[in-house]
């Protein structure tokens, strides 16, 4: 009798070490996936942080602000997988770091490479950090290689899976060896049978369509009959059909858990879009943030430090022993401090008024308010101001209206449109104020000016806060907010706000506000502004051309010089003029303002280092923009020395003396080499 031991222990051992194989290459190609995909999502996750951070502290490094960034590093803690951060300046050295708690605090003394390191278990990023093409530092990250650890994590799950994906095929097999041996062993045994007894009438049963199978039919047909032999293959068929079918039910199973899978990785895939959308947004946000933070201290730098340096000037020339002056001179400049502290005032109200609106904190009264009497008391107190320049105020005879507002801050709403309506008008143009009704119960107070008008583009930023009407910087005094805070009230007040213009026509602003039933009228008893013009200033003898549209800081530099018989002052409203007046009188020393009107002090500059007439005249600035930025990039472009406002007469008159010296010995050398 055969054995069949050897035969199954085969069989066993070849479906084994298939399993075997599968399993290892299966779960070994699904680790190494999610390992890769990990360690990608880690360093993404870093490289985002990192960009974050850095867009966050752009403004940080910018203004040397180390609280900040450290603040801006402490939202690591949010991201429990990073352990410490740091940033570094521009020039590699530390500015700020973070450390989790419970990790080590050591850090880089200098910033490394740009990239990512793997450096002992752990990653280290470094991220460089530009605003505008400048390179402002480095931000710093440090995180656990989890790579090892999650390895390490996987070994006993894939062992486990082999363990008992190898234990289920063993005990399948054990159940379902007999479908492979036990033909053979029948074949065996009716072979055996036929020779023991010499029976041919055996058959040998054939139960699959193998070789097996076919080794049956071949041995019966030496034995049987014809109808024995179509029994068996019928039988045969049978058996296929049944295996097809288990087949097909396996093929439809493995189609099912296909689909399961492509439907999980579709939801991780959406979820990951949402998650890069979120952060792309905040980036964007909190660049956003920062470019508004960095106009803002810019704007209020320039507009704040113009009245302060006739303020201060004006004052170190009353308090100097070195500038005497007579009576007459220090009432007027009394008269310049007077105003430019008035100026300063004005533009602080309007930034608190500003920050009060935008926080709430702005409480109006609304009453019925007679119209007629706040147009009649604005029209008397901005009648001087547009006389000054020749204006006409056109203002209507009858505006019999009540509306709902508040007294004071509607006056300042029709103030804040007049002054603007005169302030960018033409010399001897004309104000229109209408009032009519816009719509039952709707009441539309308008005024028109014969300005230069505003194209379609400068309209759509009309209300945005230091936005000057279209004009130049510098150009006009005021912080270009007066209108946001316009607006502003008249929306609190439940009214509306618009404006329509034609370039070099004019411009008509009107608001919209809601009418209510007749009051008496009433005096509030206030008294109209007195605006009183600058003296025109004369023009001195000088070889120092001074280029400056304000007329207080010019009067200030011509009573500094007046006390220098050595020297003699020529003086250029604008850039252009200062341009023309250098090319004609080629002075030894220029001083210039950057923010002028026509062309900018810069420009400016560039014109004069272009022309050989004047490209060797020293260049001083003197100027309101006094950011880091700005004096770094003014120096850079050719200025000799940068000066900033409010000025200090000492340094003034050094860096003139320094300048005139460095011109005497210029001058000296090129008559020796002749």
């Amino acid at each position: 009798m055969i054995q069949p031991r050897l035969l199954r222990q085969k069989m066993l051992a070849v479906v084994m070490l298939t399993t075997l194989v599968a399993l290892l290459v299966s779960v070994g190609t699904l680790i190494a996936y999610d390992l890769r995909a990990n360690y990608r999502n880690m360093l993404g996750d870093m490289g985002t942080q990192a960009e974050l951070i850095g867009h966050m502290s752009a403004a940080a490094l910018s203004f040397d602000d180390q609280r900040l960034a450290r603040e801006n590093l402490g939202l690591l803690r949010l991201r429990p997988k990073i352990h410490a951060g740091a940033i570094y300046t521009a020039a590699g050295k530390l500015f700020a770091s973070y450390a989790a708690p419970g990790q080590p605090g050591d850090f880089p003394p200098v910033a490394g490479a740009e990239g990512v390191q793997d450096v002992k278990g752990q990653l280290l990023l470094f991220r460089r950090v530009v605003d505008n093409g400048e390179l402002l530092g480095t931000v710093y990250l440090r995180a656990d290689d989890e790579m090892l650890a999650r390895t390490a994590d996987y070994l006993p799950v894939a062992l486990g899976v082999t363990l008992v994906a190898l234990l289920t095929a063993y005990l399948m097999m054990r159940r379902l060896n007999h479908v492979v041996t036990q033909p053979i062993l029948d074949v065996a045994a009716v072979a055996h049978e036929v020779v023991e007894t010499g029976d041919y009438s055996r058959r040998a049963p054939a139960r699959s369509g193998d070789e097996v199978a076919q080794l049956a039919t071949s041995f019966n047909r030496m034995l049987a009959e014809i109808e024995q032999r179509t029994g068996e293959l019928e039988s045969s068929n049978r058996a296929l059909a049944s295996e097809a079918g288990q087949r097909a039910a396996a093929q439809q199973e493995v189609m099912r858990l296909n689909e399961r899978l492509e439907q999980r990785v579709h939801e991780r895939t959406l979820q990951l879009e949402v998650i890069n959308g979120e952060l792309a947004l905040a980036m964007e946000e909190a660049k956003s943030a920062s470019l508004a933070k960095t106009a803002f201290l810019s704007s209020m730098s320039h507009e704040l430090r113009t009245p302060l340096n006739a303020i201060l000037g004006f004052a170190q020339i009353l308090t100097s022993d070195k500038l005497p002056s007579t009576l007459p001179q220090k009432k007027e400049f009394a008269g310049h401090i007077l105003k430019s502290g008035r100026h300063l005032l004005t533009l602080i109200n309007e930034i608190l008024d500003l920050a009060k609106i935008e926080s709430g904190a702005v409480a109006l009264s609304l009453e019925p308010v007679g119209l007629g009497e706040i147009v009649q008391e604005c029209h008397s107190m901005t009648a001087p101001l547009a006389a000054q320049r020749g204006i006409r105020m056109l203002f209507p005879d009858q505006c019999d209206f009540n509306v709902e507002a508040d007294r004071t801050r509607l006056k300042q709403i029709l103030l804040n449109l007049l002054s603007n309506a005169i302030k960018y008008n033409r010399e001897g143009g004309a104000v229109v104020v209408d009032c009519s009704l816009a719509a039952p119960g709707l009441l539309r107070l308008s005024v028109q000016d014969t300005g230069h008008g505003l194209r379609p583009d400068q309209l759509q930023l009309l209300f945005q806060p230091f936005n000057r009407l279209g004009q130049e910087a510098g150009s006009e005094e005021g912080t270009g907010i007066g209108l946001v805070v316009t607006k502003r009230l008249v929306e609190l007040m439940g009214g509306s706000i618009g404006a329509s213009s034609s370039a070099g026509v004019g411009s008509m602003f009107w608001i919209e506000l809601r009418t209510t039933t007749p009051v008496p009228s009433r005096l509030d008893g206030e008294t109209a502004l007195a605006l009183v013009t600058a003296p025109e200033l004369p023009q001195e003898r000088a070889t120092l051309l001074y280029v400056e549209d304000n007329p207080a800081n010019l009067k200030l530099v011509e009573e500094i010089i007046r006390f220098r018989p050595d020297l003699r002052l020529l003086s250029a409203p604008d850039g252009h003029l200062g341009i023309e007046l250098a090319r004609a009188h080629l002075p030894d020393v220029i001083l210039m303002d950057i923010n002028l009107p026509c062309v900018s002090g810069l420009d400016a500059l560039k014109l004069l280092r272009k022309d050989p007439r004047t490209a060797h005249i020293p260049v001083i600035a003197l100027t309101a923009n006094a950011m880091p930025r700005d004096i770094e990039r003014g120096l850079a472009q050719g200025f000799y020395r940068y000066l900033v406002k409010p000025l200090n007469i000492d340094e003034f008159t050094e860096a003139i003396n320094s300048t005139l010296a460095l011109r005497a010995n210029q001058s000296i050398n090129t008559a020796g080499g002749a």
